[in-house]
């Protein structure tokens, strides 16, 4: 089988608890970019995450124990960074942010105390939002914090270089509280391409 015949693994709804499964370690943390969303973003890499994407751009950051410990450090210094009139906001990917959720979610909660609405919170997850919905409390918590939701898994198959912050034609940009509002999946106002 070839690489891009391979799929991703695909979860049974709660098979895989971010308290089982993180270990609280990052991959790396990229200040003031401009490629993990829209305008200068902090991001976030977690460590770890099960789907196992053949083609995906980050394999390293598959492995759990992966990179260095989150650290109360580093979550003073995303805040300071935040802080900077010119960052739009926050990125969570990884690894997997749903399934770590004990650091993502901390987080944005610590982000919304200090900053509100101010910044924004985007998301990749390899989860789509049909299952998001099926899943464990604290995934959904997450969730709901968000301002935008890439989901869905990479598909080597579907690769499109193309596309506006994102890598599989599958994979969408989701304005998940236009979502939770009416319902439904609401596409971000900002695409250019679905």
């Amino acid at each position: 089988m070839s690489e891009t015949e391979k799929l991703p693994q695909n979860p049974q709804p709660q098979e895989w608890r971010a308290q089982e499964l993180s270990q609280m370690r990052i991959a790396d943390y990229k200040p003031f970019n401009f490629v993990d969303g829209e305008g200068v973003r902090n991001s976030l890499y977690v460590s770890g995450c099960k789907f196992a994407c053949p083609g995906c751009y980050n394999k390293i950051a598959q492995n759990f124990n992966y990179g260095q410990p989150y650290t109360q450090a580093l979550e003073d210094q995303i805040m300071a960074d935040l802080a900077q009139p010119y960052v739009q906001g926050l990125t969570l990917l990884g690894g997997e942010p749903f399934l770590n959720t004990q650091v993502c979610l901390a987080l944005v909660k610590r982000l919304r105390v200090e900053f509100g609405h101010t910044k924004d919170v985007w998301s990749w997850t390899g989860y789509t939002w049909a299952e998001l919905q099926q899943e464990t409390p604290d995934k959904l918590a997450l969730l709901r914090e968000l301002d935008v939701l890439v989901d869905g898994r990479f598909l080597q198959a579907q690769k499109d270089l193309t596309l506006q912050f994102r890598g599989s034609a599958n994979q969408r940009i989701i304005d998940v509280q236009q979502s939770l509002s009416r319902g439904e999946v609401t596409l971000w106002a900002n695409l250019i391409k679905q």
